[in-house]
């Protein structure tokens, strides 16, 4: 692992509480491997491409040990690695690009902890190992809060004071990476010039909807975390402050904090489902109710992001709802008629690239997730730019 940095491959890492995610890609952008190593904190497993190994990984640290032995053992030395890219989940008001690692990047990702308890330490993590494993490496790190950093103040800005502003309480947004993905990808999937107002979805087991004017997040409905918004697979997406509150009173605040994050949304809704697929199997009364309550404030969230850009000229869905629930997908964009949206239903039922029929005012497409591509991408960008 000390063989000198010399390769032209991007190793893309996603590290969450429990699990690494990574993906290999060359010069040109194209993925060559992809791996997990899950079970972290006790046995797991590492996959690399379609090789699956059980091992005990007691910490993170065991686990990229893990992943980098077994790229070696897969013909992928750090030799032959030009960086390693990762996802961050918070970068708060500081890091609103992507950026290589550098001793003031990770100070200023450190001073974002409090902002993403859950996944900042293990990114930072990440980084550090790294760089004590494989000292002579170049590592980047793209954000998924920086996209939305052009929201202006007064979206941005809840209505507390200078103080309270001051502590970090504000709106960041997420799915930052998959909607900047979406912003690259989109006119090449077209063959058109990105539409000036578009509405993104990115459904899944979070799910969230961004304004984009001209090319720019305007508005999200995701907040200072990610449970705000969407009615989600397990969160509640909005709720009263201070229903909040009376719950952590009489429940405790660990209590509320799993039941809002955890068993919620459409899990609380369908009396325990949270995948879209198996609710609309189930086909019960409650797993019709979680679906209705899905759509209905997605289409509400839309109608208020849609004034935000004034006017609607294109949708957009991603995400493994967004590409592949083909009856989600024509609820919400049936929901926006009253702009003269018309769905080609069968363009839909294939899950199609173009899903509007050809009358409709408004545009429809699916633009499949291309998150660890994109920080591939921007990994590249940023060891061009410093090339002499």
């Amino acid at each position: 692992m000390n063989d000198p940095v010399t390769g032209d491959l991007i190793l893309v890492l996603n590290v969450g509480s429990s699990s690494i995610k990574l993906a290999v890609f060359d010069s040109d952008l194209t993925e060559t491997l992809t791996g997990i190593a899950e079970g972290i904190g006790g046995a797991g497993h590492l996959k690399l491409g379609s090789v699956k190994t059980v091992q005990d990984f007691p910490d993170h640290d065991s686990a990229l040990q893990a992943v980098l032995s077994g790229l070696e053992v897969n013909g992928l030395p750090f030799s032959r690695f030009r960086a390693a890219a990762h996802r961050v989940v918070h970068g708060g008001t500081e890091l609103t690009e992507p950026a290589r690692v550098t001793p003031g990047v990770i100070a200023a990702i450190d001073r974002c902890l409090e902002l993403a308890p859950l996944h900042n330490p293990h990114n930072l993590a990440a980084i550090n190992t790294l760089a004590r494993l494989v000292p002579g490496l170049p590592q980047c790190a793209t954000f998924d809060t920086a996209f939305h950093a052009t929201n202006p103040d007064v979206a941005a800005r809840y209505a507390l004071p200078a103080g309270i502003e001051a502590r970090g309480i504000r709106r960041y947004g997420f799915h930052g990476i998959s909607y900047a993905s979406l912003v690259r990808h989109m006119p090449g999937l077209t063959g058109a010039a990105l539409p000036g107002r578009l509405l993104a979805l990115h459904l899944g087991n979070g799910a969230s909807i961004c304004a984009i004017r001209d090319g720019r997040s305007v508005a999200t409905t995701m907040g200072y975390s990610p449970l705000g918004g969407m009615t989600m697979g397990t969160r509640t997406g909005e709720i009263d402050g201070n229903a909040v509150l009376r719950l952590a009173e009489e429940d405790g605040i660990a209590a509320t904090h799993h039941l809002l994050n955890k068993e919620s949304g459409l899990r609380g809704l369908s009396g325990g489902l949270s995948d879209m697929r198996a609710l609309m199997e189930a086909d019960t009364a409650e797993a019709r109710f979680a679906i209705d309550h899905f759509c209905y404030w997605a289409i509400r969230h839309a109608g208020s992001l849609i004034a935000a850009m004034g006017g609607l000229d294109a949708v957009a869905f991603t995400g493994g709802i967004g590409e592949y629930a083909a009856p989600i997908r024509a609820r919400i964009f049936q929901g926006l008629a009253w702009l003269g949206a018309q769905m080609n239903e069968a363009a839909n039922t294939r899950n199609d690239t173009r899903l509007h029929a050809k009358e409709s005012a408004i545009t429809g497409w699916i633009v499949p997730a291309q998150e660890e591509r994109m920080i591939a991408a921007d990994a590249l960008r940023l060891l061009n730019a410093t090339q002499p």
